[in-house]
């Protein structure tokens, strides 16, 4: 069993950044691949971002490249979503999920075997 807490959110401007956190507890944090989802008020759950156990590859989806980075901490058992350039089209809540797969490439939820509980983002214009 992993425990997951996002941390981070709040309300910034367009052209902002905001980094979150997700903080995880219980079983080995390392052994997990690590994504972060996003979902809007009335759409479906959707994929972010991933890292893998290591941190050394990374997958996002197309809307937020060059935009948000994903890291992890393994020490700290802490992964991060830093997110610049922030658009209104950002705005939801945004979880934080864990994978024992292992793989970073995987964008649907129901691998993820994991969730914390949300943390909002929301952006104005």
């Amino acid at each position: 069993q992993v425990q997951l807490v996002e941390s981070g959110g709040g309300l910034v401007q367009a052209g902002g950044s905001l980094r979150l956190s997700c903080a995880a507890s219980g079983r080995t944090f390392s052994s997990y691949a690590m994504g972060w989802f996003r979902q809007a008020p009335g759409k479906e759950r959707e994929f972010v971002a991933a890292i893998s156990w290591s941190g050394g590859s990374t997958y996002y989806t197309d809307s937020v490249k060059g935009r948000f980075t994903i890291s992890r901490d393994n020490a700290k058992d802490t992964m991060y979503l830093q997110m610049n350039s922030l658009k209104p089209a950002d705005t939801a809540v945004y979880y934080c999920a864990a994978n024992s797969d292992g793989s970073p490439y995987i964008r649907d939820p129901r691998r993820y075997n994991y969730w914390g509980q949300g943390t909002q983002v929301t952006v104005s214009s």
